[in-house]
């Protein structure tokens, strides 16, 4: 794991000398950005000798409260660990104003050990494991999300009108070219922010209910830096709608009677001269491809509290939904979990289909990976492709992705495997913070998910 070199803070001051403010950001377990602000003197300390952060934000919940239940708080006298930023990151944020900008950091000890619970040292464990096999994956996100009205009435969270007509749309709409227009404001500020952040964000679209839509990251040989992506492009976006008075949600299910929001991951592999190892003139790819989605299937089960992190998040798997209800694969099928989507040979990848748009995406980057690599390694059989409706077929086998979110948690808690891959002291820290987070929703939110999902997701 690298650190950023202070010539890098250097050459930013030097050529943005109207850049006064600086927010520096951790994304802990929970999703959630939470750091400082700082002023324009204390940017280049932050790049020499590191920021000090309280350990109580490693193990913080959805909503911010301490999960004294982990053991990283009193225990330790809520003792100091040092953020460093992270290389090539340090970029102007547009939505926060013209002369703020924005660095995400990564925790380690004071020693500069990375501490084990940071996401992206959880996932950099993962990509280890493919490095000493000479292996590479290559990763893509695409999120789905609705727009909300920033303010609220008599009518609770609505839907958001259209920032040019004024109107709120009703209709499902998937692929309208009528709802790009009316978005275009916003579109065009975020693409521009996302330039300014170096987030690659690609096409939008709208998708399969009224007020959401879906933007593509392009993928990416550095799952690290994908992961980064994500998490950028997440908060960009909150921001600049706000700009558009609207509030941008990644909750995985929203409305009841709508369609839920999705994070499809896409994942290749390639060997040490950057050939993509699924590559086949075959739709279905090769053996080894195969093996990869055998892992999923067994490992999802095991993944599903970080695939699916929240109690609003097991609400997304409905039949006809386009969301997945089993643990299936198919060749360009989205009925799946797992999907091998048409396209040229050399381009042959699989489509996770599983993750809400509330999960943390370098620890679902991590969950993948994880499977991949164990499905290669382990020779994992899938089983048959399904053709034709999944929904059917889950319908007839009876097989079915779990949807408790209490069960889900305690497997991820007892998953032997995972613990080897993403460590023991994360799965079992990671498993205490959302049984704390089940006790809290339990008994604070007992009709509806908003004021404790939105901001969060």
């Amino acid at each position: 794991m690298s650190i950023a070199d202070p010539k890098e803070a250097k050459a930013f001051l030097e050529a943005h000398p109207e850049m006064q403010f600086f927010e520096i950001l951790y994304t802990g377990l929970s999703g959630v950005p939470r750091g400082k602000r700082l002023r324009r003197h204390e940017l280049m300390p932050l790049y020499e000798n590191g920021r000090f952060l309280p350990s109580s934000m490693l193990v913080t919940d959805i909503t911010g409260r301490d999960v004294e239940e982990t053991g990283f708080i009193w225990e330790q006298g809520d003792a100091d660990r040092v953020a460093w930023p992270v290389p090539g990151r340090l970029a102007m944020a547009p939505w926060l104003g013209d002369d703020v900008a924005q660095v995400p950091v990564s925790v380690y000890e004071t020693d500069k050990t990375p501490i084990d619970l940071d996401p992206r040292h959880v996932l950099q464990r993962v990509l280890d494991r493919f490095a000493a096999d000479g292996l590479v994956p290559v990763v893509a996100c695409e999120l789905e999300f609705f727009l909300l009205d920033a303010r609220r009435d008599g009518g609770g969270v609505q839907i958001a009108r259209f920032p040019m007509s004024g109107r709120r749309p009703t209709q499902h709409d998937q692929y309208s070219l009528e709802e790009m227009a009316e978005a275009a404001p916003l579109l065009r500020e975020l693409w521009a922010a996302a330039d300014a952040i170096g987030v690659p964000l690609e096409g939008a679209i709208s998708e399969y209910a009224p007020g959401q839509l879906e933007i593509t990251l392009k993928h990416h040989a550095d799952a690290l830096r994908a992961a980064d992506d994500a998490v950028l492009y997440k908060r960009a976006l909150k921001g600049v709608a706000l700009r558009h008075g609207c509030e941008a949600t990644f909750m995985a299910k929203p409305f009841a009677e709508m369609a839920g929001s999705g994070m499809h991951m896409h994942v290749s592999v390639n060997d040490k001269a950057g050939k993509n190892i699924f590559a086949s003139d075959k739709p279905e790819g090769e053996p080894v491809l195969a093996h990869a989605i055998g892992g999923m299937k067994a490992l999802l089960a095991d993944s599903l509290a970080i695939f699916a992190p929240n109690a609003n998040s097991y609400r997304r798997f409905k039949a006809n939904s386009y969301a997945p209800v089993a643990p299936t694969w198919g060749v360009n099928n989205r009925t799946v979990s797992f999907r091998v989507p048409a396209g040229a040979p050399h381009t042959r990848h699989i489509e996770h289909r599983v993750a809400g748009a509330d999960a943390t995406p370098p620890l679902a980057l991590a969950a993948l990976l994880a499977a991949v690599h164990y499905g290669i390694t382990n020779k994992v059989d899938p089983g048959p492709a399904v053709v034709g409706d999944g929904y059917a077929d889950a319908a007839e086998t009876g097989e079915r992705i779990p949807t408790n979110w209490f069960a889900a948690v305690e497997r991820f808690a007892q998953s032997e495997v995972l613990k080897d891959y993403l460590g023991e002291r994360f799965v079992r820290t990671y498993a205490i913070v959302k049984q704390v987070e089940q006790d809290r929703y339990q008994s604070v939110i007992p009709n509806t998910d908003f004021d404790w999902y939105l901001r969060g997701a």
